[in-house]
């Protein structure tokens, strides 16, 4: 297994995935009314909050630099589907509010650092995903 590998496994129950990283393990399901079992988010949230998660810890980790006093992140993500004959685009609707006493200019740099977050990196970038059987 590499360092940064993370293994998804699904068995019989349909559509029950377990997401397994290093020590770490989540459940990801899709809703009832598609044939699932309900029993985690499904995958797109679930990259939605990747991102989420990402801007909040580097937003909050500047913060803690500077010393700035930011008491709560909070984002809601959202995300619409775009398609055209020669591609499909999604647009994500990151709506970032924080918490504390913090001036325009604070604030300002804060909407700024998010957009620098490791997964904003990756998912405005180009990707290229192989996929080859073990």
């Amino acid at each position: 297994m590499m360092e940064n590998e993370v293994i998804v496994t699904i068995g019989e129950i349909p559509y029950t995935t377990t997401v397994q990283y290093g020590k770490h393990q989540i459940i990801v399901d899709e809703p009832e009314d598609l044939g699932g079992q309900d029993q985690g988010i499904s995958p797109t949230p679930l990259l939605l909050s990747s991102l989420g998660t990402c801007k909040a810890v580097t937003v909050k980790m500047y913060a803690d630099r500077k010393n700035w006093p930011l008491e709560e992140v909070k984002i809601r993500l959202s995300h619409e589907i775009q398609t055209s004959e020669q591609q499909q685009t999604t647009y994500i609707q990151c709506h970032i509010s924080f918490k504390g006493d913090l001036d325009d200019e604070q604030k300002k740099r804060l909407f700024k650092i998010a957009e620098k977050c490791p997964v904003h990196k990756i998912l405005t970038n180009p990707i290229v995903i192989t996929s080859n059987h073990l």
